[in-house]
Protein backbone atom coordinates (compact mmCIF):
# COMPACT_ATOMS: atom_id res chain seq x y z
CA UNK A 1 0.00 0.00 0.00
CA UNK A 2 1.55 3.45 -1.14
CA UNK A 3 2.42 6.04 1.56
CA UNK A 4 -0.14 8.26 0.34
CA UNK A 5 -2.57 5.71 0.60
CA UNK A 6 -2.01 5.09 3.68
CA UNK A 7 -2.33 7.98 4.77
CA UNK A 8 -5.80 8.29 3.12
CA UNK A 9 -6.79 4.60 4.64
CA UNK A 10 -5.79 6.27 8.44
CA UNK A 11 -7.73 9.29 8.08
CA UNK A 12 -11.10 7.11 6.86
CA UNK A 13 -10.42 4.70 9.74
CA UNK A 14 -9.47 7.15 12.23
CA UNK A 15 -12.41 8.92 11.83
CA UNK A 16 -15.11 6.26 11.69
CA UNK A 17 -13.43 4.87 15.09
CA UNK A 18 -13.87 8.41 16.91
CA UNK A 19 -17.42 8.43 15.90
CA UNK A 20 -18.04 4.52 17.49
CA UNK A 21 -15.43 5.37 20.32
CA UNK A 22 -17.70 8.05 21.71
CA UNK A 23 -21.13 6.14 20.98
CA UNK A 24 -19.56 2.82 22.83
CA UNK A 25 -18.31 4.86 26.06
CA UNK A 26 -21.48 6.82 26.48
CA UNK A 27 -23.09 3.35 26.41
CA UNK A 28 -20.82 1.58 28.45
CA UNK A 29 -20.93 3.91 31.15
CA UNK A 30 -24.98 4.42 30.92
CA UNK A 31 -25.41 3.00 34.39
CA UNK A 32 -22.90 5.81 35.58
CA UNK A 33 -23.94 8.58 33.84
CA UNK A 34 -27.80 7.49 34.36
CA UNK A 35 -26.95 8.27 38.07
CA UNK A 36 -24.98 11.80 37.88
CA UNK A 37 -27.51 12.81 35.26
CA UNK A 38 -30.57 11.70 35.67
CA UNK A 39 -31.05 10.93 39.11
CA UNK A 40 -34.53 9.44 40.24
CA UNK A 41 -36.21 7.09 43.11
CA UNK A 42 -36.07 4.77 40.65
CA UNK A 43 -32.85 3.32 39.41
CA UNK A 44 -34.59 1.91 36.37
CA UNK A 45 -36.64 4.95 35.54
CA UNK A 46 -33.10 6.62 35.41
CA UNK A 47 -31.37 3.65 33.51
CA UNK A 48 -34.10 4.46 30.97
CA UNK A 49 -33.61 8.18 30.55
CA UNK A 50 -29.81 7.87 30.24
CA UNK A 51 -30.59 5.54 27.47
CA UNK A 52 -32.99 7.68 25.55
CA UNK A 53 -30.37 10.59 25.65
CA UNK A 54 -27.79 7.83 24.18
CA UNK A 55 -30.35 7.38 21.35
CA UNK A 56 -31.56 11.07 21.03
CA UNK A 57 -28.56 11.80 19.44
CA UNK A 58 -30.08 9.70 16.64
CA UNK A 59 -32.49 11.83 15.53
CA UNK A 60 -29.90 14.12 14.04
CA UNK A 61 -28.23 11.56 12.18
CA UNK A 62 -30.48 11.63 8.99
CA UNK A 63 -30.20 15.38 8.65
CA UNK A 64 -26.95 15.70 8.81
CA UNK A 65 -26.64 12.33 6.79
CA UNK A 66 -28.42 14.04 4.15
CA UNK A 67 -26.64 17.75 4.44
CA UNK A 68 -23.16 16.04 4.57
CA UNK A 69 -23.34 13.68 2.40
CA UNK A 70 -24.98 16.07 -0.17
CA UNK A 71 -21.85 18.31 0.37
CA UNK A 72 -19.61 15.37 -0.18
CA UNK A 73 -20.45 14.43 -3.38
CA UNK A 74 -20.48 18.41 -4.55
CA UNK A 75 -17.32 19.23 -2.65
CA UNK A 76 -15.85 16.13 -2.17
CA UNK A 77 -14.96 13.62 0.38
CA UNK A 78 -11.44 15.07 2.09
CA UNK A 79 -13.38 18.20 2.51
CA UNK A 80 -16.64 16.30 4.65
CA UNK A 81 -14.17 14.30 6.67
CA UNK A 82 -12.55 17.61 7.80
CA UNK A 83 -15.63 19.09 8.77
CA UNK A 84 -16.82 15.99 10.61
CA UNK A 85 -14.05 15.42 12.64
CA UNK A 86 -13.98 19.11 14.10
CA UNK A 87 -17.86 18.54 14.92
CA UNK A 88 -17.45 15.30 16.64
CA UNK A 89 -14.09 16.44 18.58
CA UNK A 90 -16.31 19.47 19.99
CA UNK A 91 -19.03 17.53 20.82
CA UNK A 92 -16.86 15.08 22.74
CA UNK A 93 -15.55 18.00 24.57
CA UNK A 94 -19.07 19.02 25.26
CA UNK A 95 -19.31 15.82 27.16
CA UNK A 96 -16.24 15.39 28.57
CA UNK A 97 -16.89 18.74 30.72
CA UNK A 98 -20.43 18.78 31.57
CA UNK A 99 -21.16 19.82 35.17
CA UNK A 100 -23.62 16.92 37.24
CA UNK A 101 -26.96 17.35 38.24
CA UNK A 102 -26.09 18.31 41.40
CA UNK A 103 -23.65 21.03 40.53
CA UNK A 104 -26.32 22.49 38.15
CA UNK A 105 -29.31 21.02 38.23
CA UNK A 106 -32.02 20.53 35.07
CA UNK A 107 -29.16 22.12 33.10
CA UNK A 108 -26.46 19.02 33.56
CA UNK A 109 -28.69 16.80 31.43
CA UNK A 110 -29.85 19.19 28.68
CA UNK A 111 -26.40 19.78 28.33
CA UNK A 112 -26.09 16.30 27.50
CA UNK A 113 -28.59 16.01 25.12
CA UNK A 114 -27.12 19.32 23.32
CA UNK A 115 -23.92 17.22 22.69
CA UNK A 116 -25.69 14.04 21.51
CA UNK A 117 -27.47 16.06 18.84
CA UNK A 118 -24.42 17.77 17.69
CA UNK A 119 -22.84 14.56 18.08
CA UNK A 120 -25.52 12.71 16.07
CA UNK A 121 -25.53 16.04 12.89
CA UNK A 122 -21.63 15.31 12.79
CA UNK A 123 -21.34 11.46 12.84
CA UNK A 124 -24.37 11.45 10.33
CA UNK A 125 -22.32 11.93 7.36
CA UNK A 126 -19.12 9.89 8.81
CA UNK A 127 -19.68 6.32 8.09
CA UNK A 128 -20.84 6.46 4.51
CA UNK A 129 -18.30 9.31 3.40
CA UNK A 130 -15.36 7.16 5.08
CA UNK A 131 -16.87 4.06 3.41
CA UNK A 132 -17.16 6.02 -0.10
CA UNK A 133 -13.46 7.22 0.43
CA UNK A 134 -11.85 3.81 1.55
CA UNK A 135 -13.96 2.00 -1.17
CA UNK A 136 -12.99 4.82 -4.34
CA UNK A 137 -9.22 4.52 -3.36
CA UNK A 138 -9.01 1.14 -3.39
CA UNK A 139 -7.52 -1.02 -6.19
CA UNK A 140 -10.14 -2.56 -8.24
CA UNK A 141 -9.27 -5.94 -6.59
CA UNK A 142 -9.21 -5.08 -2.75
CA UNK A 143 -12.75 -3.45 -2.15
CA UNK A 144 -13.52 -5.94 -0.30
CA UNK A 145 -10.55 -5.62 2.04
CA UNK A 146 -10.24 -1.73 2.11
CA UNK A 147 -13.98 -1.53 3.36
CA UNK A 148 -13.38 -3.79 6.04
CA UNK A 149 -10.98 -1.84 7.29
CA UNK A 150 -13.87 0.46 8.25
CA UNK A 151 -15.36 -2.13 9.98
CA UNK A 152 -12.23 -2.99 11.74
CA UNK A 153 -11.97 0.81 12.83
CA UNK A 154 -15.64 -0.18 13.82
CA UNK A 155 -14.34 -2.69 16.24
CA UNK A 156 -11.22 -1.00 17.60
CA UNK A 157 -13.55 1.78 18.88
CA UNK A 158 -15.35 -0.80 21.11
CA UNK A 159 -12.22 -2.88 21.90
CA UNK A 160 -10.87 1.32 22.84
CA UNK A 161 -14.14 2.15 24.75
CA UNK A 162 -13.91 -1.46 26.29
CA UNK A 163 -10.61 -0.82 27.51
CA UNK A 164 -11.07 2.51 29.17
CA UNK A 165 -13.94 1.17 30.74
CA UNK A 166 -11.87 -1.68 32.21
CA UNK A 167 -9.52 1.07 33.32
CA UNK A 168 -11.75 2.89 35.32
CA UNK A 169 -13.65 0.07 36.91
CA UNK A 170 -10.93 -1.84 38.16
CA UNK A 171 -8.02 1.62 38.74
CA UNK A 172 -10.84 3.67 40.48
CA UNK A 173 -13.52 3.23 43.76
CA UNK A 174 -16.97 3.95 43.20
CA UNK A 175 -16.26 7.74 44.70
CA UNK A 176 -13.72 8.44 42.29
CA UNK A 177 -15.81 6.98 39.20
CA UNK A 178 -18.70 9.36 39.90
CA UNK A 179 -16.54 12.58 40.53
CA UNK A 180 -14.06 12.18 37.75
CA UNK A 181 -13.14 9.09 36.78
CA UNK A 182 -16.01 8.50 34.35
CA UNK A 183 -14.69 11.57 32.26
CA UNK A 184 -11.10 10.08 31.41
CA UNK A 185 -12.91 7.80 28.34
CA UNK A 186 -14.04 11.44 26.64
CA UNK A 187 -10.97 13.03 27.46
CA UNK A 188 -8.76 9.97 25.79
CA UNK A 189 -11.11 10.75 22.71
CA UNK A 190 -9.96 13.72 22.74
CA UNK A 191 -6.88 13.19 22.13
CA UNK A 192 -7.50 11.29 19.20
CA UNK A 193 -9.38 14.31 17.39
CA UNK A 194 -6.63 16.23 16.75
CA UNK A 195 -4.82 13.49 14.82
CA UNK A 196 -7.12 12.71 12.71
CA UNK A 197 -8.17 16.11 11.86
CA UNK A 198 -4.34 17.00 10.79
CA UNK A 199 -4.16 13.38 9.00
CA UNK A 200 -7.10 14.60 7.31
CA UNK A 201 -6.80 18.05 6.17
CA UNK A 202 -3.05 16.64 3.77
CA UNK A 203 -5.59 13.93 1.79
CA UNK A 204 -5.83 13.92 -1.71
CA UNK A 205 -9.41 13.64 -3.16
CA UNK A 206 -10.44 10.25 -4.46
CA UNK A 207 -9.74 9.68 -8.34
CA UNK A 208 -12.72 8.46 -8.53
CA UNK A 209 -14.83 10.99 -7.58
CA UNK A 210 -12.35 13.44 -9.30
CA UNK A 211 -13.26 11.54 -12.65
CA UNK A 212 -16.94 11.27 -11.99
CA UNK A 213 -17.10 15.49 -11.17
CA UNK A 214 -15.34 15.76 -15.20
CA UNK A 215 -18.27 13.70 -16.78
CA UNK A 216 -21.44 13.82 -14.73
CA UNK A 217 -24.40 16.19 -14.90
CA UNK A 218 -26.18 18.31 -12.63
CA UNK A 219 -26.73 16.22 -9.54
CA UNK A 220 -30.25 15.02 -8.80
CA UNK A 221 -32.64 16.48 -6.18
CA UNK A 222 -32.87 14.34 -3.28
CA UNK A 223 -36.30 12.37 -4.31
CA UNK A 224 -35.43 12.01 -7.60
CA UNK A 225 -32.30 10.38 -6.08
CA UNK A 226 -34.48 7.72 -3.98
CA UNK A 227 -36.84 7.29 -6.86
CA UNK A 228 -33.92 6.19 -9.10
CA UNK A 229 -31.92 4.04 -6.49
CA UNK A 230 -34.93 2.78 -4.67
CA UNK A 231 -33.48 -0.89 -4.45
CA UNK A 232 -29.99 0.82 -3.39
CA UNK A 233 -31.42 2.43 -0.70
CA UNK A 234 -34.05 -0.61 0.54
CA UNK A 235 -31.27 -3.10 0.20
CA UNK A 236 -28.59 -0.90 2.22
CA UNK A 237 -31.26 -0.07 4.19
CA UNK A 238 -31.76 -3.92 5.40
CA UNK A 239 -28.02 -4.81 5.80
CA UNK A 240 -27.81 -2.09 7.94
CA UNK A 241 -30.39 -2.93 10.24
CA UNK A 242 -28.81 -6.50 10.60
CA UNK A 243 -24.82 -4.60 11.86
CA UNK A 244 -26.50 -1.94 14.18
CA UNK A 245 -29.33 -4.12 16.07
CA UNK A 246 -26.20 -6.24 16.42
CA UNK A 247 -23.39 -3.59 17.29
CA UNK A 248 -25.32 -1.91 19.48
CA UNK A 249 -26.95 -5.01 21.82
CA UNK A 250 -23.79 -7.20 21.35
CA UNK A 251 -20.88 -4.77 22.36
CA UNK A 252 -22.46 -1.82 23.14
CA UNK A 253 -25.45 -2.78 25.76
CA UNK A 254 -23.95 -5.99 26.81
CA UNK A 255 -21.68 -4.98 29.74
CA UNK A 256 -25.10 -3.43 31.14
CA UNK A 257 -27.11 -6.17 30.71
CA UNK A 258 -24.20 -8.38 32.12
CA UNK A 259 -24.64 -6.29 35.45
CA UNK A 260 -28.40 -5.63 35.83
CA UNK A 261 -29.61 -9.16 34.73
CA UNK A 262 -27.10 -11.51 35.23
CA UNK A 263 -25.21 -9.67 38.60
CA UNK A 264 -21.61 -9.92 36.56
CA UNK A 265 -19.64 -7.04 37.89
CA UNK A 266 -18.59 -4.71 35.30
CA UNK A 267 -15.01 -5.03 35.40
CA UNK A 268 -15.63 -8.49 34.50
CA UNK A 269 -18.11 -7.86 31.54
CA UNK A 270 -15.27 -5.25 30.46
CA UNK A 271 -12.60 -7.53 30.37
CA UNK A 272 -15.37 -10.39 28.63
CA UNK A 273 -15.84 -7.21 26.06
CA UNK A 274 -12.17 -6.93 25.27
CA UNK A 275 -11.29 -10.61 24.28
CA UNK A 276 -14.73 -11.14 22.56
CA UNK A 277 -13.86 -7.72 20.45
CA UNK A 278 -10.06 -8.84 19.42
CA UNK A 279 -12.08 -11.66 17.88
CA UNK A 280 -13.91 -9.70 16.17
CA UNK A 281 -11.37 -8.04 14.66
CA UNK A 282 -9.69 -11.70 13.79
CA UNK A 283 -12.49 -11.97 11.54
CA UNK A 284 -13.68 -8.89 10.12
CA UNK A 285 -10.13 -8.60 8.75
CA UNK A 286 -9.92 -11.91 7.27
CA UNK A 287 -13.45 -12.37 5.73
CA UNK A 288 -13.03 -8.52 4.32
CA UNK A 289 -10.24 -10.41 2.76
CA UNK A 290 -12.00 -13.10 1.54
CA UNK A 291 -14.92 -11.28 -0.16
CA UNK A 292 -12.65 -10.32 -2.46
CA UNK A 293 -11.88 -13.20 -3.89
CA UNK A 294 -15.22 -15.46 -3.54
CA UNK A 295 -18.29 -12.51 -3.39
CA UNK A 296 -19.21 -10.59 -0.23
CA UNK A 297 -22.93 -12.45 -0.34
CA UNK A 298 -22.35 -15.44 0.71
CA UNK A 299 -20.04 -14.34 3.47
CA UNK A 300 -22.45 -12.23 4.82
CA UNK A 301 -25.14 -15.05 4.39
CA UNK A 302 -22.90 -17.35 6.28
CA UNK A 303 -22.64 -15.15 9.46
CA UNK A 304 -26.36 -13.67 9.86
CA UNK A 305 -27.90 -17.20 9.78
CA UNK A 306 -25.10 -18.64 11.81
CA UNK A 307 -25.98 -15.87 14.22
CA UNK A 308 -29.64 -16.42 14.04
CA UNK A 309 -28.95 -19.82 14.82
CA UNK A 310 -26.85 -19.15 17.79
CA UNK A 311 -28.19 -16.65 19.46
CA UNK A 312 -31.02 -18.45 21.48
CA UNK A 313 -29.52 -20.84 22.69
CA UNK A 314 -26.31 -19.07 24.15
CA UNK A 315 -28.38 -16.09 25.69
CA UNK A 316 -30.79 -18.90 27.36
CA UNK A 317 -27.70 -20.58 28.44
CA UNK A 318 -26.18 -18.07 30.13
CA UNK A 319 -28.97 -16.74 31.80
CA UNK A 320 -29.50 -20.19 33.23
CA UNK A 321 -26.35 -19.78 34.69
CA UNK A 322 -24.96 -16.92 34.54
CA UNK A 323 -20.90 -16.66 35.01
CA UNK A 324 -17.88 -15.14 34.05
CA UNK A 325 -16.98 -18.24 31.79
CA UNK A 326 -20.57 -18.53 30.31
CA UNK A 327 -20.54 -14.80 29.36
CA UNK A 328 -16.92 -15.40 28.14
CA UNK A 329 -17.90 -18.32 25.78
CA UNK A 330 -21.47 -16.65 24.42
CA UNK A 331 -19.48 -13.71 23.23
CA UNK A 332 -16.56 -14.60 21.55
CA UNK A 333 -18.70 -16.90 19.49
CA UNK A 334 -21.28 -14.75 19.32
CA UNK A 335 -18.46 -12.05 18.23
CA UNK A 336 -16.54 -13.96 15.89
CA UNK A 337 -19.33 -14.81 13.77
CA UNK A 338 -20.31 -11.32 13.56
CA UNK A 339 -17.30 -10.48 12.29
CA UNK A 340 -18.42 -12.72 9.59
CA UNK A 341 -20.70 -10.86 8.68
CA UNK A 342 -19.16 -7.22 9.56
CA UNK A 343 -15.88 -7.91 7.18
CA UNK A 344 -17.82 -7.78 3.85
CA UNK A 345 -20.13 -5.39 4.96
CA UNK A 346 -19.21 -1.88 4.52
CA UNK A 347 -18.16 -2.77 0.64
CA UNK A 348 -21.47 -4.16 0.02
CA UNK A 349 -23.70 -1.40 1.03
CA UNK A 350 -21.26 1.40 -1.04
CA UNK A 351 -21.21 -0.71 -3.99
CA UNK A 352 -25.24 -0.78 -4.10
CA UNK A 353 -24.70 2.86 -5.19
CA UNK A 354 -22.92 5.05 -8.14
CA UNK A 355 -20.76 7.35 -7.32
CA UNK A 356 -22.26 10.62 -7.95
CA UNK A 357 -24.94 9.29 -5.16
CA UNK A 358 -23.05 6.93 -2.92
CA UNK A 359 -22.13 9.52 0.06
CA UNK A 360 -25.91 10.85 -0.08
CA UNK A 361 -27.79 7.43 -0.43
CA UNK A 362 -26.16 5.56 1.91
CA UNK A 363 -25.78 8.30 4.33
CA UNK A 364 -30.02 8.65 3.93
CA UNK A 365 -30.22 4.34 4.54
CA UNK A 366 -27.06 4.09 7.03
CA UNK A 367 -28.60 6.69 8.97
CA UNK A 368 -32.17 5.84 8.83
CA UNK A 369 -31.82 2.28 10.07
CA UNK A 370 -29.40 3.32 12.85
CA UNK A 371 -31.68 5.97 14.27
CA UNK A 372 -34.60 3.55 14.04
CA UNK A 373 -33.08 0.25 15.41
CA UNK A 374 -29.59 0.84 16.93
CA UNK A 375 -30.05 4.34 18.91
CA UNK A 376 -32.34 3.42 20.71
CA UNK A 377 -31.49 -0.97 20.83
CA UNK A 378 -30.73 0.04 24.67
CA UNK A 379 -33.95 1.80 25.55
CA UNK A 380 -35.83 -0.85 23.74
CA UNK A 381 -34.06 -3.83 25.11
CA UNK A 382 -34.35 -2.34 28.81
CA UNK A 383 -38.07 -1.32 28.66
CA UNK A 384 -38.96 -4.59 27.02
CA UNK A 385 -37.18 -6.36 29.60
CA UNK A 386 -39.23 -4.31 32.36
CA UNK A 387 -42.41 -4.53 30.83
CA UNK A 388 -41.86 -8.90 30.25
CA UNK A 389 -39.66 -9.67 32.90
CA UNK A 390 -37.50 -11.33 30.73
CA UNK A 391 -33.82 -11.16 30.04
CA UNK A 392 -34.13 -12.77 26.94
CA UNK A 393 -35.79 -9.95 25.15
CA UNK A 394 -32.61 -8.69 24.14
CA UNK A 395 -32.15 -12.24 22.34
CA UNK A 396 -35.18 -11.31 20.23
CA UNK A 397 -34.99 -8.24 19.18
CA UNK A 398 -30.83 -9.58 17.75
CA UNK A 399 -32.50 -12.13 15.98
CA UNK A 400 -35.68 -9.83 14.74
CA UNK A 401 -32.25 -8.36 12.88
CA UNK A 402 -30.70 -11.11 11.47
CA UNK A 403 -33.85 -12.22 9.58
CA UNK A 404 -33.64 -8.71 7.77
CA UNK A 405 -30.26 -8.77 7.50
CA UNK A 406 -30.43 -12.47 5.54
CA UNK A 407 -33.43 -10.93 3.45
CA UNK A 408 -31.33 -7.56 2.71
CA UNK A 409 -28.16 -10.13 1.74
CA UNK A 410 -30.20 -12.09 -0.21
CA UNK A 411 -31.58 -9.01 -2.54
CA UNK A 412 -28.49 -7.26 -2.91
CA UNK A 413 -26.00 -6.76 -5.56
CA UNK A 414 -22.79 -8.72 -5.74
CA UNK A 415 -19.88 -6.84 -3.60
Amino acid sequence: MPASRNKQVAAAVIGNALEWYDFVVFGFLTVIISRLFFPSGDEFLALLKATATFGVGFFMRPIGGIVLGAYADRHGRKAALQLIMGLMTAAMLLIAVAPPYAAIGIGAPIIMVLARLLQGFATGGEFAIATSFLVEIAPPNQRGWYGSLQQLGLALAALGGALAGLFVTVGLNPEQLDSWGWRLPFIVGLLVGPVGLYISRHLEETGEFVENQKTSAAQLPLVAMLLQNMRAVLVSFGLIICGTITYYVLLVYMPTFALTQLSIPLADAFKIQVVALLCLSVMVLVCGRLSDRIGGRPIMLCGSLLLLVLLYPLFQRTHLAPSFANLLIMQVLLCSVLGIYYGPLSTAVAQQFPTSVRSTGLSLAYNMAVMLFGGFAQFFVTWLIGVTGDPLAAAYYVMFGCVVGVVATWYSRPA
